[in-house]
């Protein structure tokens, strides 16, 4: 007898997941996290000896992502930030260094300007709710970087890094036919590895 499938509600895991991220991010762990990701994601980037590196524009709970752009940058990698479109598409990124302008975008989140080149990056810092070690991810709901890793993946190899609390995660995830893997996770204490690269 096979072991039987999660039937576990998304949304409740997505609720209960971004209640342990609040809570440790107004724990005071936001700062120490922002040093070990900037040096930890940068020393990834090198690893992969990625071009073009995409990282979110983090909301006040979200892990500290600024420094690890700033170092991306510093350290002359191209940097991009996803770009949302209409529901139910995939997401475009454009070309964006620390300092220059941004304007909110449709997910009341920051985005480069209309006018700031594209970019397919090779490497995706990615935002979640909660992950488990076989890189399943739970999102937001809106699937738009499901899509999003689906239509890079078809077009050139590419890595994903997921990017959250220890305590967002989870011993197992449901895992649905659109659902993309992550290859990594970085949390404040690791860098998980999910999917073993060739």
């Amino acid at each position: 007898m096979g072991v039987p499938p999660i039937t576990l509600d998304k949304a409740a895991l997505r609720a209960q997941a971004l209640a342990r991220r609040a809570e440790a991010a107004g724990s005071g762990a936001a700062a120490a996290f922002a040093q070990r990701l900037a040096a930890a994601g940068l020393d990834l980037a090198r690893q992969l000896r990625s071009n073009v590196v995409s990282v979110f524009f983090p909301l006040p709970s979200e892990p500290p992502v600024l420094p690890l752009l700033d170092g991306l940058a510093e350290a002359g990698f191209k940097t991009a930030l996803p770009v949302t479109g209409r529901r139910g598409t995939a997401l475009v990124f454009r070309l964006w260094r620390p300092g220059e302008p941004t304007v909110k975008g449709k997910m009341a989140i920051q985005e480069p300007l209309a006018d700031a080149p594209e970019a397919a990056p090779d490497l995706l810092f990615v935002p979640l709710a909660a992950f488990d070690r076989a890189g399943r991810r739970i999102g937001y709901g809106a699937g738009f970087y499901d899509r999003t890793l689906r239509q890079l993946r078809a077009i050139k190899q590419i890595c994903a890094a997921g990017v959250a609390y220890a305590v967002q995660e989870f011993p197992e995830l449901p895992n649905e036919p659109h659902d993309e893997s992550l290859d990594y996770v970085l949390t404040e204490r690791e860098l998980i590895v999910c999917q073993e690269r060739d």
